[in-house]
């Protein structure tokens, strides 16, 4: 049974060859562990809720995490509401940035913990004076395809005398220095190889925010007062157990298209992401099973994402690559 099922799950991917920022590949760990379950009352599962959040502590570096029924969007909301204050600046990068700049202004404007926004781009950094209560950055844009060191991200927090906060969604699990952030958010399907549908937030110290909200409210959530991923918690199990076999695949694929694509790159190597790479070319298709990835940011080139072929794990040699061009 195990065998013809992931026979089935291989083809799947065979029939469909992704080059988008997540969901990965699918893989047979991926279902293998999906049972019926409850949060309340139902031992197996806790035990292996604990055993997966533990895991997700361990690649972000932090102490505290609450796990969302809902998108990466909803876990850097309820951060925005319940750490940010002050005064907050925010790092501009595209698509992604503009993003969590809308959400500081509403927050600014809902609950009024937030007293000034400023929006900076990343250019401009080095030219920053004063001090702020926080930073708020995407570590990796995928609209343009940019990575920010986060090591870059905590010296100008100790410059500016404040504290971190990420929009991890696509860096956690795929670059390093997670850590360093005093909180973070990302969800279940990128970096992680989860399935869609959870997301996280994770920290060390507890917010000071009184947030007027029952979803809003980290502590309702870290309270577990409400249902949780329960499903995507179990489909992690197994996938986060061997999780340096599926960074593996992403490794060999950013790998061999950097070579590949050498002579259209734009970012030097420090910019470079895990997850995907910024082109300056049109790419295309060679075939109607390939799936390209469509920036919501207005580019001129392409990008192409490193996850399609996860579900190999240590068998994967890049060759999706030769499905576009």
């Amino acid at each position: 049974m195990n065998k013809k099922f992931s026979s089935n799950i291989l083809n799947h991917n065979n029939n469909k060859i992704l080059f988008t920022p997540g969901p990965a590949s699918l893989s047979f760990e991926n279902l293998q562990d999906i049972r019926p379950c409850f949060g309340r009352g139902d031992n197996e599962y806790e035990k292996i809720e604990n055993t997966v959040l533990k895991r997700i502590k361990r690649i972000s570096g932090h102490n505290e995490i609450i796990r969302l029924q809902g998108a990466a969007s909803l876990a850097l909301e309820i951060l925005t509401y319940n750490f940010l204050f002050g005064k907050v600046l925010i790092i501009k990068t595209g698509f992604y940035s503009d993003r969590i700049h809308s959400m500081s202004i509403s927050a600014k404007n809902k609950f009024k913990n937030i007293k000034k926004i400023d929006y900076v781009d990343y250019s401009q950094i080095d030219n920053l004076i004063g001090s702020y209560d926080w930073i708020f950055a995407c570590s990796v844009e995928t609209s343009t395809g940019f990575k920010i060191p986060i090591s870059n991200l905590y010296r100008l927090k100790k410059k500016m005398k404040s504290k971190l906060a990420l929009d991890a969604t696509a860096s956690i699990g795929l670059e390093k220095d997670h850590e360093l952030s005093d909180v973070s958010a990302f969800s279940s399907c990128k970096g992680l190889f989860g399935l869609t549908g959870a997301s996280f937030v994770v920290f060390n110290k507890k917010p000071q925010n009184e947030i007027d909200s029952f979803y809003l409210n980290l502590f309702n959530h870290l309270n577990k007062k409400m249902t949780g991923p329960y499903h995507i918690i179990y489909s992690l199990n197994k996938i986060l157990k061997n999780y340096n076999d599926y960074l593996y695949a992403v490794k060999i694929n950013k790998n061999i298209f950097l070579k590949k694509m050498d002579s259209f790159l734009s970012y030097s190597k420090e910019n470079q992401p895990l997850l995907c790479t910024f082109v300056k070319k049109k790419i295309k298709r060679k075939s109607n099973k390939v799936v390209l990835y469509q920036s919501r940011a207005k580019i001129n080139g392409s990008i192409v994402c490193h996850l399609g072929e996860v579900h190999l794990k240590r068998q994967s040699k890049g060759k999706i690559l030769d499905f576009i061009e």
